[in-house]
């Protein structure tokens, strides 16, 4: 990511900026960050998963484009690859002009990143976004890390994130979707080699 101008913004600055374009960018540290097109391995990883859990959650609970304000001494906030949100937060954003969880509003239930490659996106997702999404509340935090071929679920205990890394055949065990049925290589593999045991 290439941070460009816009140093210092508040919240409330930044959710009124528009530059006309379909860039998306995320609030770091009062600073405007710009988030490069996912790669097309990250982009069916995600899509993958979001198919699966719509087999337990309806589709206004899940979404690939909302932003979370998270909690630190300068304006922050992040937009996940993926979010599977509570039923009370889904009724909290009907209606909203602008699909931001702000710090008011309840926590999602689970959100995904996807690493793309890169010692800064690897910092990002397992240190950064860790320690940020477990003070927001968020109860699961999956990292898909396709570099690696690791799929780490965090799970929060008592404020902090207790995790578990799955590879290769191994069942991921989720305590929001306890019913999921997919091995780290199906998500890592976005179902490619066996899609026909991954959807029913």
């Amino acid at each position: 990511m290439t941070a460009i101008a816009g140093k210092g913004l508040t919240l409330e600055e930044y959710l009124k900026c528009d530059d006309g374009t379909d860039s998306q960018y995320e609030l770091v540290a009062g600073e405007l960050v710009a988030i490069p097109p996912e790669s097309p391995k990250n982009a069916q990883i995600s899509l993958f998963l979001l198919i699966n859990f719509l087999k337990f959650v309806p589709v206004n609970q899940l979404s690939n484009k909302v932003e979370i304000v998270v909690a630190g001494s300068r304006a922050t906030t992040r937009i996940p690859d993926l979010v599977v949100l509570t039923d009370e937060l889904a009724t909290a954003l009907e209606g909203a002009t602008r699909s931001t969880i702000t710090l008011d509003m309840p926590p999602p239930a689970l959100v995904v990143e996807v690493v793309s490659p890169g010692k800064a996106n690897e910092d990002r997702d397992y240190r950064y976004k860790r320690s940020e999404y477990a003070a927001r509340g968020i109860a699961e935090y999956w990292i898909v890390d396709p570099q690696i071929n690791v799929v780490t679920v965090l799970i929060l205990v008592d404020g902090f994130y207790e995790e578990t890394r799955f590879t290769g055949n191994s069942a991921i065990a989720s305590t929001i979707f306890p019913e999921l049925q997919l091995t780290a290589e199906q998500v890592l593999n976005a179902g490619e080699s066996n899609a026909g045991n991954a959807i029913s």
